[in-house]
């Protein structure tokens, strides 16, 4: 971490799709700030609770799953609110519309949106209590680039901006902020298959030469999350290099 600064001190964070990528150098940069992060992913992310250590813990979830929403939530019910939720578990098969099935339709559906919807109805009510809160939306800089066979995953990604945007004025008098994130390409497992060559071309019409790292995304994270964001909400923030340009 770039500084030792102690901005999450007391929060309780929650974070989805935390086993690897992205989603796991959130939860570890908000543990080193001070939070106490809960980790989640479809498996229990073992992993990243060895990375934090005795400040997180770690559970099954199935962000698609209403039952496993209540489930987490009277798991946890002993660590008080969390303050704080992190949706960054995602689907994204590439599937021209010509190939594309209702199946993988809906399933891309539930696990990019369906899931926010589930986490506020989920821990709203006791950050309205508490009157502090934070939501982020995990979407992608692919909702302004040109990349066939994505039609179901942007339209998940820019509904995760929607939302967020509609969810910050639903909010906003208690004290609770709502924004989406919108990382570039990023060297996680995801990838990994992906030939050089397409992430040279990525990366080639970005400002920054280089791929993004997970720890790139994680200080807007830390940003938003924090008390010196308390004046920002509704926004989607991207963090791609300068590859993504409004106009």
């Amino acid at each position: 971490m770039k500084t030792s600064a102690r901005t999450h001190e007391g929060k309780v964070a929650l974070v989805t799709g935390a086993a690897q990528g992205i989603g796991q150098a959130m939860a570890v940069a908000l543990a080193e700030r001070g939070a106490y992060v809960i980790a989640t992913d479809i498996h229990v992310p073992e992993e990243t609770l060895e990375k934090i250590g005795p400040r997180a813990s770690g559970y099954q979830l199935d962000v698609t799953k209403i039952e496993d929403w209540k489930a987490l939530e009277f798991r946890i019910q002993d660590m008080g609110c969390v303050d704080i939720v992190v949706n960054n578990a995602g689907y994204f098969p590439n599937s021209g519309i010509d190939n594309l099935d209702f199946p993988t339709w809906r399933k891309t559906m539930s696990t990019n949106l369906d899931s926010h919807f589930l986490s506020v109805k989920t821990f709203l009510p006791a950050m309205r209590k508490k009157k502090w809160g934070r939501f982020i939306g995990i979407s992608s800089n692919m909702v302004g680039l040109a990349i066939p066979g994505m039609s179901h995953y942007i339209t998940t990604k820019m509904g995760i901006i929607g939302f967020m945007r509609g969810l910050a004025n639903d909010v906003a008098g208690d004290g609770i902020t709502a924004n989406a994130v919108l990382p570039g390409l990023t060297n996680t497992k995801a990838i990994a298959d992906q030939p050089d060559e397409i992430r040279r071309a990525t990366w080639e019409q970005q400002a920054i030469k280089r791929l993004g790292e997970p720890e790139d995304i994680t200080g807007v994270v830390l940003f938003l999350t924090s008390n010196d964001a308390s004046f920002i909400t509704g926004q989607a923030i991207v963090v791609d290099g300068g590859q993504y340009r409004i106009g």
